[in-house]
């Protein structure tokens, strides 16, 4: 199995939902096993229960720096847990949250052996956030997310300073990139880059066929 991660971010996409969003784990599970590859998929929480056989880690979008108990709406990482969660993306561009709590629940994950993907929009985040120990930093710089452009040919350099950063901490964090990642030529610049994943949205989510641009992904992503 490969130590790259490949991320799915379902967002809230129309595209993704009732049944479609099994449909989509279904074939991302296919291709994982095809390309010995590990492929995390990230379905909104009210879906998450509709891909429990997907073998692969299952995200959450959002997690809460909250306990279990009386906290009615917020998503709780214990719960998650018991839920067979794998993890969460935390702090991602369209649902920013504060610094402590960022730092809260990296901690709070990481006791509890699940997955943490900081988003971060810049180096200067990754460099912070990368100390804090989480299992992966996202680069998703804003203005390319959703844009068909992807930061790992529009902004090479980002990336690759993205990726000093992190190893800076020196503990176990790894960077993923993301945003704007449209074909298997975005994707294979990013792994020349330095990185050790991707994280992926709409390049996926709109397409046509998700099975041949998923292949076209993990194709990709195979050692240099």
């Amino acid at each position: 199995m490969s130590k790259v991660l490949f991320v799915i971010n379902y967002k809230n996409y129309e595209e993704i939902s009732g049944s479609k969003a099994a449909k989509l784990a279904q074939i991302a599970d296919k291709i994982a096993k095809k390309h010995r590859l590990k492929i995390a998929v990230a379905p909104p929480h009210h879906l998450l229960g509709t891909i429990c056989r997907y073998s692969g880690p299952i995200l959450a979008q959002h997690v809460d720096n909250a306990k279990t108990g009386s906290t009615t709406g917020f998503v709780v990482p214990e719960l998650l847990k018991k839920s067979k969660i794998s993890g969460s993306l935390i702090n991602h561009s369209e649902h920013r949250i504060a610094p402590k709590d960022i730092a809260g629940l990296v901690s709070k994950l990481n006791d509890l052996g699940m997955i943490s993907i900081v988003c971060v929009k810049n180096v200067a985040e990754a460099a912070k956030y990368s100390k804090l120990g989480p299992t992966y930093i996202a680069i998703e710089p804003p203005e390319l997310i959703g844009s068909g452009k992807a930061v790992s040919t529009e902004r090479p350099e980002l990336i690759t300073k993205a990726v000093n950063a992190v190893r800076a901490a020196r503990n176990k964090t790894k960077l993923l990139c993301g945003a704007g990642i449209v074909s298997g030529q975005d994707v294979r610049k990013a792994m020349e880059l330095g990185s050790d994943g991707i994280l992926v949205a709409s390049g996926i989510i709109k397409a046509k066929s998700w099975n041949k641009i998923i292949n076209e992904f993990a194709s990709a992503m195979r050692p240099i």
